[in-house]
């Protein structure tokens, strides 16, 4: 096992759900590499919550088997490691925020895993800087946007120094703008600090920034490879329900009006150039 994160053949069931509830994961199989940034696409009910609340033993697989760091999730005496290893950052900021003063926050985690004060602080400060809110550490947290808020959750979750950090849709409450805030740190962790980040997620253009992205549908993985790869199986997603980013939207109806143009230009500069290209051919 050579992935920070390991997924073998993971079926799991709502227990609410009795003997015939369907599986909400259905045989998946994923290796999550250290220091990559895999994005998990899918609608609502494709299962990639649940994926997500399997990396870091908030569930335990009804068949199959998950390792943290080569450490099986189901060894109940070693859930401080795994917890350690891999920080879960969830879709609403409030559910995090434990204390009335920013820093008190980022602080609370590193406390009660018994850091020293000195320690602390440092990882205090360093922790706001890299999220970009140093300037918000005597704040009230209730007073910050949205985005903010969400800045804080990333930083309460980084201040425990973990290798990995899974982030359950976290921009599905807010803004535009804040969506942007979000993404930039989540990006700046992983380049800068290199830190292992899985991002959940049912927005095409946050899934486009990763390095691989992962297509759930119906509790399996029915794709898995590089987003420009992903993307051009335009017909296969749609079939699913989902959509495209739109350039490559825009480029799939030039292809089928007979216009020559790739479909791996995600970014808005690469798919004018592509048309400009094919226009000017």
């Amino acid at each position: 096992m050579n992935g920070i994160i390991e997924i073998s053949d993971v079926t799991f069931r709502y227990p609410d759900g009795g003997e015939n509830a369907r599986f909400v994961l259905d045989g998946v199989t994923l290796s999550i590499e250290q220091g990559s940034f895999v994005a998990v696409l899918g609608h609502n009910g494709s299962g990639k919550s649940t994926l997500a609340k399997h990396t870091n033993a908030i569930f335990l697989p009804e068949g199959g088997a998950v390792y943290v760091d080569g450490i099986p999730t189901t060894e109940e005496e070693r859930l401080l490691d795994i917890r350690r290893t891999v920080g879960m950052v969830f879709q609403n900021p409030d559910n995090q925020i434990v204390a009335n003063v920013v820093e008190e926050d980022v602080a609370f985690a590193p406390e009660n895993l018994g850091v020293p004060s000195e320690e602390i602080r440092r990882r205090v400060d360093a922790t706001l800087k890299l999220v970009g809110m140093s300037k918000y550490a005597k704040h009230a947290p209730h007073r910050l946007s949205g985005g903010q808020k969400q800045r804080i959750a990333i930083a309460g979750v980084i201040a425990m120094h973990p290798r990995c950090i899974v982030l359950d849709e976290p921009t599905a409450m807010l803004d535009p703008i804040g969506r942007e805030d979000v993404l930039r740190t989540i990006k700046r962790l992983n380049r800068e600090q290199g830190i292992t980040v899985v991002l959940i997620t049912h927005h095409m253009d946050e899934a486009a920034q990763a390095d691989r992205l992962v297509v759930m549908n119906r509790g399996k993985v029915i794709e898995d490879g590089a987003p420009r790869e992903v993307f051009q199986k335009v017909e296969e997603l749609t079939g699913v329900g989902l959509t495209v980013p739109e350039t490559v939207a825009l480029l799939y109806r030039l292809r089928q009006r007979g216009i020559d143009v790739p479909l791996d230009a995600l970014s808005v500069e690469e798919c004018a150039k592509a048309v400009y290209a094919a226009l000017n051919h």
